[in-house]
């Protein structure tokens, strides 16, 4: 096997581990490899299911228009689509805002039914006070556009600092994967005092919210329709899509995480925050912690 950085093999992503495997015949076999790399042999062989190209072309359309103007409900983002030249009906929208985990910035006219087999949890944040590192941390999944196809962004903020702990990629919003890199921020800072998700069935599975229960993390939720109750975490997902995705045209998940590598450490260590009169997340956050 080829030699990396000294790091435990849980600290790699799933994607770079799978590239860690040889497929040199004096080399151990590929199912002992991945059983040392703790990965399915499965995931070496998987092609992720290409959407057709017009609903690949309406989402990347439909991802920049959130981001500009979040509050745009299915019949103005049917407008603006078709500004744009793509035809596409109500049904067919709201099924890919589905698909890309996209919430509209506004108080639905009625509350959608919780699944009852999932606990929801009330949103903790409301007039707090936060004023220390990991004190409350922020998580959730977003929708990134590739060259061909797409995939999602998980990401874990420091809400005092800003402070980006932890961030993974993935071609589907797995729970596993969801409590996977949960437990990998966790081990890294420590337990915060408070988490926020929003209602997200991979953050309400009992799996997830039991992570959290095991490292005795008191558990807020967004309310429901009111997507500035994660608002920081929101924030990052704009700068990141204005700053990078949309400036680079990423072919592969390995080119992917390694553009978003070098920006999360630029956004982390170098870039200057005005809400943190101008130092930047890590200064902060090491200062704090």
């Amino acid at each position: 096997m080829r030699v990396f950085e000294k790091k435990t093999v849980l600290e790699f992503s799933v994607l770079e581990r799978r590239e860690m495997v040889d497929s040199v015949v004096n080399h151990p076999s590929k199912k002992r490899q991945c059983e040392l790399l703790s990965i399915r042999r499965s995931g070496l062989y998987y092609q992720p299911k290409q959407s057709p190209q017009r609903e690949i072309e309406i989402m990347n359309l439909i991802d920049k228009i959130h981001i500009d103007h979040p509050y745009y409900g299915v019949r103005r983002l049917r407008v603006e689509l078709r500004n744009g030249g793509l035809v596409a009906g109500r049904k067919l929208i709201s099924r890919l805002l589905l698909k890309m985990n996209l919430r509209i910035h506004y108080p639905p006219k009625r509350t959608s039914i919780p699944n009852l087999e999932h606990k929801i949890y009330p949103y903790l944040l409301r007039n707090l006070l936060i004023d220390r590192a990991n004190q409350v941390w922020q998580i959730d999944i977003t929708y990134v556009r590739m060259k061909r196809g797409f995939m999602y962004l998980m990401g874990i903020i420091d809400v005092y600092s800003r402070y980006v702990l932890h961030w993974s990629v993935s071609n589907t919003m797995d729970k596993r994967w969801c409590c996977e890199v949960l437990k990998d921020a966790i081990a890294m800072y420590g337990a915060p005092e408070i988490c926020n998700t929003d209602q997200g069935s991979q953050f309400t599975s009992p799996d997830f919210t039991g992570v959290l229960k095991d490292g005795c993390v008191k558990i807020s939720m967004c309310g429901k329709g009111r997507a500035k109750d994660n608002a920081f975490i929101e924030r990052l997902w704009r700068s990141v899509k204005q700053e990078n995705i949309y400036l680079n045209v990423y072919e592969t998940g390995t080119d992917l995480y390694a553009g978003l590598t070098q920006y999360f450490a630029f956004y982390n260590s170098r870039r200057p925050h005005q809400s943190l009169n101008n130092k930047t997340p890590e200064y902060i956050y090491k200062q704090a912690a």
